[in-house]
């Protein structure tokens, strides 16, 4: 990254949250602009695959905690005054730092302590010493990619493996990322020698920025491919098979690392998030690693007891045994049939028992029940409500 982008561009701004926000608050935003901008949902629009590439860049630096203290502590010391008011010779403007900016930037002083510490965070932004590097062949990593799945309940309980068409850039096929019509070849950028940044003096220090004639590439290209139009890069769309573990729920995102955008100049590639969908299943449902199902029971099950069939996931089904008086509503626990753990255990299966009340009687059964009623007449469950709605 230059110079410049650490002074002229607000990230926080960009991901829109404050200076303050946690880590976790920047990978939200990130993740909400991701899918507002994506270069997938919104085809052929040059503004949103831009502010894409901005919100990506925004995020590449504010994720890294080394990279955003750099970036804090840059902004910090240029914005408040702290470097701006500083005239190039003598004593300090305004609010600037009582000391020779040759010391703070590798001059010969000895001393130690507040000029050190702030050489060593802008030591990667200047142009000050240490071998030089082309940056056009500077290993860059990949950029990160999102994508979409479907799955079926028991798919997201029990592990599953999906084929991903991605899309992503990468080297122009037809000159192999070098940005030069084939049978050419681009040549070393003869303003910065290569580096692919320019200094600009102000009094006695010099910021690095882009080169403007190369862009920051290094290289000069003076006859374009007519593919990528001289960029090095293009669009490549591959299918990957990707591993989804056991027990992701709905509306998860998971990060497979390394799946994303290869690199660039031998460097690492990008890591794939994959945001999960998950259909409802018709029996079963989830309580975090704990399935849910409710089970009908008759009346004289559920009074008398029982030992009733009660199906699993994908597996033979279990007996679970009702006490006599179960009250309607009430939930029994089967152990390790729940979904599976990142330990590789599992959660238990919750059942909970519903009363069925028969819809059609015959003679005999309604005049079971008449007689059942009759003996049972002095037994009032609701009077102990009754009185206590009395009693307030």
């Amino acid at each position: 990254m230059s110079t410049k982008d650490y002074l002229e561009k607000d990230y926080y701004a960009v991901l829109g949250v404050p200076k303050t926000a946690t880590a976790e608050e920047i990978k939200k935003a990130y993740r909400k602009l991701a899918r507002q901008y994506h270069p997938d949902a919104n085809q052929g629009n040059t503004q949103t695959e831009a502010k894409f590439k901005e919100v990506s860049e925004a995020y590449d630096v504010l994720s890294d905690a080394k990279r955003r203290k750099e970036y804090d502590e840059a902004r910090t010391l240029f914005g408040s005054g702290g470097l701006g008011g500083y005239t190039g010779g003598g004593a300090p403007r305004g609010g600037g730092f009582p000391f020779d900016f040759g010391d703070l930037f590798g001059g010969t002083g000895g001393g130690t302590g507040a000029g050190e510490r702030i050489g060593d965070i802008f030591g990667g932004l200047f142009n000050r010493g240490g071998g030089r590097t082309t940056t056009g062949t500077r290993p860059r990593r990949g950029q990160d990619i999102e994508s979409e799945v479907t799955l079926s309940f028991t798919e997201a309980a029990q592990g599953t493996t999906v084929s991903l068409r991605l899309t992503s850039s990468s080297a122009c096929s037809a000159c192999s990322g070098t940005g030069a019509r084939a049978g050419t070849t681009p040549r070393v950028c003869p303003t910065c020698d290569g580096t692919g940044a320019a200094s600009r003096n102000l009094g006695n220090f010099a910021f690095s920025e882009p080169c403007r004639d190369c862009k920051g590439r290094g290289l000069i290209v003076d006859d374009p491919c007519p593919v990528c139009e001289g960029s090095g890069r293009g669009k490549s769309t591959r299918t990957i098979q990707a591993r989804i573990p056991a027990g992701v729920g709905d509306g998860q995102r998971i990060r497979l690392k390394g799946k994303g955008a290869p690199g660039e100049n031998g460097g690492p590639a990008g890591d794939l998030y994959v945001q999960i969908h998950v259909k409802p299943h018709p029996v079963f449902g989830r309580s975090g690693e704990n399935l849910t199902i409710t089970v009908p029971v008759t009346f004289a099950e559920a009074a008398l007891g029982a030992e009733i069939k009660v199906p699993t996931l994908k597996g033979m089904p279990v007996t679970v045994r009702i006490p006599e008086g179960t009250p309607n509503g009430r939930t029994f626990r089967v152990r390790g049939r729940g979904v599976a753990r990142k330990d590789g255990t599992k959660g238990d299966m919750l059942v909970t028992v519903e009363v069925a009340v028969p819809q059609n009687l015959d003679d005999k059964a309604r005049g079971l029940l008449t007689e059942f009623r009759d003996i049972t007449a002095g037994q009032d469950p609701r009077a102990e409500l009754i009185e206590l709605a009395r009693s307030e």
